[in-house]
């Protein structure tokens, strides 16, 4: 098999099969949270209720990260990842009639709202343990040697599931409603568990089974802060991804602003996909690894001033070109820091390096939503969306002079570390 083949990973068949699962159950959760976006603003016209809604997520999945990163190292990781899909099954059922006229006729504004919340907290708690395991699982199907092409594959999969769940919610929004939306997504769920089915039980490799709790939280916690390039790249996604939150905001920009109703919002939240599909491709044949850490510093970079172009424009079509951007800056984002992580991370030490993650990176997503909608609020939508675009470009300015080896970086000599490796194997 040569070493340039950009299908190297996809000639694994649980692989295949894990990122089918991936893009459904990303596509399903991402569509699900912009439903309920919706939904919930047309209940309130309160732009710091969609800043609630991501509060309501990252409190418990910031809360047991941690401790669902060390049940991770320490259990099978099939198990654990078909727990996290049932239990995202039922909220969705939970949502489904939550929209559902027939249900919510009788109930209050008030009540409805709260309940949605509470569904949403629930599913903050399946969250916290869905990264870890979904890292995990990842290490124990492909061999070490292709792991920068399948963290690529991976990488993209997500990014692109992430944007297209969106942008067909937008869709569904105005073709069947926000009810329908949420039996489809209930559709999606089904589908990865069947994925699910197709993936055979991987060993326990953690050789400290049993160890104390905290001992093995505190050892997590230690490595991420040690490795430097770890968590360099942790915290430059994190910073970025906080304040460059302004597509918790685009209720506001379709309906009030740009004023393009469910139709436009789908465009809008198709916008990034196209960007996503282009690094999805163009990565697999072109490999990020030569200096991976320069690059990944431009892309979030870009992707800051994509936001703050998105924010001052008052033109459709510039608004959409803008977020196109924003879909490619952060897509190569994503590919080198999973790469990243997956390079320098210990098989036994997956669960507990991906909770730090996700406390981090996976949970500023929402936090970046509660920080959009709470600055929309004290200053206005399109201050908030510029003042967090402009964030974006001090971090990745302030990262690039405190730590300049990490412009440094350059994971080509991993990339061919591994390939060594496996071929010894």
């Amino acid at each position: 098999m040569p070493k340039t083949d950009p299908y190297a990973a996809l000639r694994y068949g649980e692989f295949r099969m894990f990122l089918l699962l991936r893009f459904a159950f990303v596509f399903a959760r991402t569509m699900q949270f912009i439903v309920i976006e919706w939904e919930v603003y047309n209940l309130t016209k309160d732009p710091f209720s969609l800043g609630i809604i991501g509060l309501m997520e990252v409190i418990p999945a910031v809360s047991l990260a941690l401790f669902a990163g060390h049940i991770v190292d320490q259990k099978e990781k099939k198990g654990l990842l078909l727990k996290c899909l049932l239990g995202f099954s039922v909220i969705s059922i939970g949502l489904f009639l939550l929209t559902w006229p027939t249900v919510t006729d009788g109930l209050s504004t008030k009540f409805t709202l709260y309940a949605i919340y509470f569904l949403i907290f629930i599913g903050g708690i399946v969250r916290a343990f869905l990264g870890p395991v979904n890292f995990s699982l990842f290490g124990l199907i492909v061999p070490k040697k292709i792991y920068p092409n399948a963290a690529t594959w991976n990488s993209s999969v997500w990014q692109l599931a992430s944007v297209l769940g969106p942008a067909l919610a937008g869709f569904s929004i105005h073709w069947i409603g926000v009810h329908w939306s949420m039996l489809l997504i209930f559709g999606f769920v089904i589908i990865a568990l069947l994925c699910l089915t197709a993936i055979s039980k991987k060993p326990i490799l953690n050789p400290k089974i049993g160890e104390p709790v905290f001992k093995s939280l505190k050892e997590g916690i230690y490595f991420v802060f040690r490795k430097k390039v770890i968590f360099g790249a942790i915290a430059l996604d994190m910073v970025a991804v906080l304040f460059g939150g302004a597509v918790a905001l685009l209720p506001v920009f379709a309906q009030d602003i740009l004023k393009v109703g469910a139709q436009g919002f789908g465009i809008l939240r198709a916008a990034p996909a196209v960007g996503a599909v282009i690094i999805m491709f163009t990565s697999a044949y072109y490999p990020l690894n030569k200096r991976a850490g320069m690059k990944l510093l431009l892309a979030v970079f870009g992707f800051g001033l994509s936001i703050i172009l998105f924010g001052i424009s008052e033109y459709f079509w510039l608004s959409v070109f803008a977020l196109f951007l924003s879909g490619i800056t952060d897509g190569v984002s994503m590919v080198i820091r999973q790469t990243i992580l997956q390079l320098k991370t210990p098989d036994h030490m997956r669960g507990r390096v991906s909770s730090v993650n996700s406390i981090f990176v996976g949970s500023s997503n929402e936090l970046g939503a509660f920080e959009s909608g709470l600055t929309a609020r004290l200053m206005g939508t399109v201050p908030a969306v510029v003042f967090g675009g402009s964030m974006t470009l001090l971090t990745v300015l302030g990262m690039g002079g405190i730590f300049p080896s990490f412009r440094k970086l350059d994971l080509q000599k991993d990339v061919e570390a591994h390939e060594r490796e496996g071929e010894e194997a």
